[in-house]
């Protein structure tokens, strides 16, 4: 049996959360109750990607009750160590406020790979963007662009190896270059490969000519896009997904989130002109909270982010089990459109 059912078992989950969450909560008293609900159960013969949702009823010692929904992220092969690594620095860095709302971490377990924290409820912003509501997409923009910015304001820790090194730049973002390749072209039969090998060399290369002439990095959420993005009550905003959280260049947040923007606008709205209207909120937003100026600089790496983001989610549909060609073919001559066009991913 593949070990990582036991977090689906009742019994055994809530022997492992009493041991490791009340000691965290000195005014609970024990547990009453927990419901289980998988959010991602990808489970084969020994190894696994699970997301778990454990809502847990605690009883108090002072008396009464309290309801907290714990999240458990754990994977077989993948470093799950670094989320609660990650969330834990974010937690005493001093990001979280009277509008910005950050998972709480609670315990790492080797055993299982898998970190657990505190969940934030909410709505993410593509369900406002589904539910066509505009108004809340609006509110959420500008609040989203003060979060990554405060983020990218952030000084790194000191020792870096509590981040992956799997994510810190566009030649070693899993699964790698060489890997997409040849799987495409093994499943396609050549079709889309030169394409594909041609953006993600150009993509790398480019890249590489700024860190060679710029040291610095900045502290970036590597997987930004609408529904890492939750609204909290009825003004906070938080941030989910810390898996690929790393050192890197900042403007690959910014193109990667209006990449994912716009695409997720344009998909579910049919409404191009809003989706440019909002992708200008939100670098409007960004540069007036970061207090930073569109250079040509920042211009061309935010394009080459965005054109990157297009190609990753081109990948997708052409590696996915029931494959899209007909999206990523989409997808794919966008992308050279914007090279020959110059097209800016604001516009």
């Amino acid at each position: 049996m593949n070990k990582i059912l036991t977090l689906f078992d009742e019994n055994a989950a809530k022997k492992l959360l009493e041991k490791e969450v009340l000691p965290l909560y000195p005014e609970f008293k024990d547990i009453i109750s927990l419901q289980i609900k998988p959010y991602k159960k990808l489970i084969w013969e020994t190894t696994y990607h699970v997301v778990i949702a454990y809502r847990v009823l605690f009883s108090k010692k002072a008396g009464g009750e309290q309801k907290l929904e714990i999240v458990c992220s754990a994977h077989s092969n993948e470093p799950r160590e670094v989320v609660f690594k990650v969330l834990s620095f974010l937690w005493s860095s001093g990001l979280a406020d009277a509008e910005i709302v950050l998972p709480r971490p609670l315990f790492y377990s080797p055993e299982f790979n898998g970190s657990f924290y505190r969940a934030i409820a909410g709505k993410n912003l593509l369900n406002f963007i589904k539910e066509n509501d505009r108004a809340k997409t609006e509110r959420m923009i500008p609040q989203a662009a003060r979060l990554l910015a405060r983020l990218h304001a952030l000084a790194l820790p000191a020792d870096l190896s509590i981040f992956s090194d799997d994510n810190r730049s566009l030649r070693h973002v899993v699964p790698g270059r060489d890997l997409i390749v040849r799987e495409i072209k093994e499943r396609f039969n050549g079709k889309f490969v030169d394409d594909i090998a041609s953006f993600y060399e150009k993509f790398i290369v480019e890249e590489e000519s700024f860190f060679n002439n710029q040291k610095q990095r900045w502290l970036i959420h590597g997987d930004a896009h609408p529904e890492n993005i939750i609204a909290v009550g009825g003004h906070k905003i938080g941030v989910i997904d810390f898996t690929d959280f790393c050192p890197a260049d900042y403007a690959r947040d910014l193109g990667a989130f209006l990449q994912q923007l716009e695409y997720k606008i344009v998909r579910n709205l049919d409404d191009p002109l809003f989706a440019s209207a909002m992708k200008h909120l939100f670098l409007k937003s960004y540069l007036a909270e970061s207090s930073e100026k569109l250079s040509a600089s920042l211009q061309t790496r935010i394009d080459l982010y965005y054109n990157w983001t297009a190609i990753r989610t081109a990948t997708f549909w052409l590696l996915k089990h029931e494959c899209e060609p007909d999206k990523a073919a989409a997808a794919i001559a966008m992308v050279k459109n914007n090279l020959i066009t110059n097209r800016h991913a604001q516009d």
